[in-house]
């Protein structure tokens, strides 16, 4: 099976389970249980660069590093895809 029928069966697989936004709700609630009444900051970008980074790097696995491609699955930019993945250390 190559890559792309392994992320396709993967991602079939998640279809039965349960939603990303659950996920996310669930994990942004232990965030906060965990701060023992301590007050976060910079919120909006902790949880974005959380979930940025291992989103660009399964649509480019999935597009076998083709960062055009990559950048029209996202529906953004591929200016704004090599900025947003130099930013995490994904290309150099």
């Amino acid at each position: 099976m190559d890559q792309k029928e392994n992320n396709n069966t993967s991602l079939q697989n998640h279809k039965s389970k349960k939603p990303l936004h659950e996920h996310t709700e669930d994990a942004l609630d232990q965030y906060f249980a965990n701060l023992n009444g301590d007050r976060p900051g910079d919120l909006y970008d902790l949880v974005m660069s959380e979930v940025e980074r291992p989103l660009f790097k399964a649509v480019l696995d999935y597009t076998d590093g083709n960062q055009s491609q990559a950048a029209g699955i996202l529906g953004i930019n591929r200016g704004t895809l090599r900025k947003k993945l130099r930013s995490y250390s994904l290309i150099h």
